[in-house]
């Protein structure tokens, strides 16, 4: 599928793993792309990428917690493009701790990156798309959701993320605004990297498909979601878990 050869998509969390990824899918339909994020060194990776590509790109440091900092970044992207089609809300971050041992800041952190992000991001594109009548809002959730030992601040916040996606997906559906959510399970960024090698092996044979996710199959189901076709297609969550929302337990 190719997009409109105008169509504009921005990307929080955009200049690495999953959302690097979920940027070069995009692009690939032919969009242009802004990336949002707060790591300096990276976006201008990321950006250098994507233009050897062809694609054309804006690499802004933003804080998404911050509603300025959003707000100043989304009209950067109207002042050059005059439109904003897509937004993937994928910025997060985890400090996994019992809940007894969680502080303040655990908690707070974990939520503002991971949810309010999102209702940020939201806030300020909608207006934009609602005046153009078409708009894609695509959140990343997680397979977390549903419950996790150890995650209570970060499976509070990917829950809250469906229930945001649900709301919004009613208070926009007349405008040409779809709202969906992407759960993924376990995937292959820094993080799983990290992990040392039993651990890798033992979380690879909770998936049934038998093996780890990649960027690159989150970005499948964001491209799928993006779409103009995918128009009937709203407030609904899809897991690309391999299958581990069926019935293994989370990390």
């Amino acid at each position: 599928m190719n997009a409109s050869a105008s169509e504009v998509a921005i990307v929080t969390g955009g200049a690495k793993g999953i959302g690097f990824g979920i940027a070069q899918g995009l692009a690939r339909d032919g969009r242009h792309i802004a990336l949002f994020d707060r790591d300096r060194a990276a976006l201008d990776e990321a950006a250098t990428t994507l233009a050897a590509a062809g694609v054309d790109v804006m690499a802004l440091a933003v804080d998404v917690t911050d509603s300025a900092s959003v707000s100043q970044a989304v009209e950067s992207v109207m002042e050059r493009h005059g439109r904003i089609d897509v937004l993937v809300n994928n910025a997060g971050i985890v400090r996994d701790k019992r809940i007894t041992r969680m502080s303040d800041d655990d908690w707070d952190a974990v939520i503002d990156v991971n949810l309010k992000s999102q209702f940020l991001c939201c806030r300020a594109v909608l207006g934009h798309m609602s005046a153009a009548r078409h708009g894609r809002i695509v959140n990343i959730s997680s397979r977390a959701w549903l419950g996790g030992v150890g995650q209570v601040n970060y499976a509070a916040a990917k829950g809250g993320v469906v229930s945001l996606t649900r709301s919004l997906a009613l208070e926009w559906a007349r405008d040409g605004v779809t709202v969906n959510a992407v759960a993924p399970g376990i995937v292959d960024t820094p993080l799983f990297q990290a992990f040392d090698t039993a651990l890798q092996e033992k979380l690879k044979q909770s998936v049934p498909v038998q093996r780890i996710g990649t960027p690159e199959d989150i970005a499948e189901a964001v491209r799928f979601f993006a779409r103009r076709e995918a128009s009937y297609i709203t407030g609904q969550t899809l897991y690309v878990c391999g299958g581990r929302s069926l019935a293994s337990p989370s990390v």
